[in-house]
């Protein structure tokens, strides 16, 4: 095994889209970091879980639990958390008077949604995805391709496309983001004018690597992080959306952000993992790299799900203008 690197921040995000809690420890387990997005922000309307990619007024929330979450907290027992407005004001999770606070500070009926429990799967879906949406999330003018999906498992794909939100959690795709302070360095190097702030791409944990390459992460895909108490499994890279560009307090709205991404990283930054020993991490923790075993070329499996993918992105369909 190799030295990875050292965790230098951890992240927990009470209200899924809202402002995290730095923490300087956490355990973790199946569903991520514990007590991460025991919450978040509902669309009325379309009656699906939403987030800053399509209302980014809620990066101006804070979010903190009000108490010590219980070892218990989970899908179906979200602990009380407050959310803050940027004009102040603070409520509860347990006040009704939030859901029409939240509405009206982001211009769209929403409500405050504790995650629901595993068993209650149909609170997880949402309806299919249009080209119009996908633009939207990502950021994309019309002329732009919409981004290459091929790196997510088939069954990821299928279960993204279906819910919202993995089931039992209200994570993006995998319960950990792992980020190192390599990739931003890389990506400041080539904008020198945007601000790659780490809080802008809300990461699990950060992790300064020894490595000297621009992205060391992308090369633990496949390996395992050992930590001295947990270990956590990197996957794949992580593709980034239109977020990383909106504005947020002393940040300013910057689509310079996700263009240099798109244009020197593939569009990805940081990568998706699983813990695949559950336990507890810290800062200052070092992360042993046990390296994956490399293919010899790509396979014909690959390949096939590649143009799969081309298939599936062409019969997606168009939607209306948002």
């Amino acid at each position: 095994m190799i030295d990875a690197g050292r965790i230098t921040s951890i992240w927990r995000y009470p209200v899924k889209s809202m402002a995290p809690e730095r923490v300087p420890f956490a355990d973790v387990g199946p569903l991520g970091l514990h007590a991460d997005r025991t919450w978040a922000v509902r669309d009325v309307e379309h009656d699906t879980t939403t987030s800053a990619k399509k209302l980014p007024g809620l990066l101006w929330c804070t979010a903190r639990y009000a108490h010590t979450p219980p070892a218990e907290a989970g899908p179906g027992n979200a602990p009380e958390v407050i959310v803050g407005l940027p004009d102040g004001r603070e409520f509860s999770s347990s006040d009704p008077g939030v859901h029409r606070a939240l509405s009206e500070h982001v211009d769209h009926e929403v409500e405050l949604r504790a995650l629901p429990p595993i068993t209650d799967r149909q609170q997880y879906r949402t309806p299919m995805a249009t080209k119009t949406d996908l633009r939207t999330v990502f950021g994309l003018e019309d002329d732009e391709p919409l981004p290459d999906l091929s790196m997510f498992p088939v069954r990821k794909l299928a279960e993204i496309t279906r819910y919202a939100t993995p089931v039992g959690s209200y994570v993006d795709a995998y319960p950990v983001h792992i980020l190192t302070s390599q990739s931003l360095a890389a990506m400041a190097a080539v904008a020198p004018d945007s601000e790659f702030d780490v809080r802008r791409f809300r990461p699990s944990l950060l992790i300064d690597s020894p490595d000297t390459s621009e992205h060391p992460e992308w090369g633990w895909c496949g390996g395992v992080l050992h930590g001295p108490h947990a270990d956590l499994q990197p996957l794949i890279p992580t593709i980034r959306c239109v977020m990383p560009s909106h504005d947020q307090p002393g940040l300013e709205r910057d689509r310079e952000i996700t263009r240099a991404i798109a244009a020197h990283s593939r569009r990805c930054l940081g990568v998706y993992g699983n813990v695949v020993k559950p336990g507890r991490i810290a800062e200052g923790d070092v992360l042993k790299l046990e390296p994956p075993a490399r293919p010899a070329a790509e396979s014909g499996a690959v390949k096939v799900k590649r143009a799969l993918m081309r298939a599936v992105a062409a019969a997606i369909p168009n939607g209306g203008r948002n």
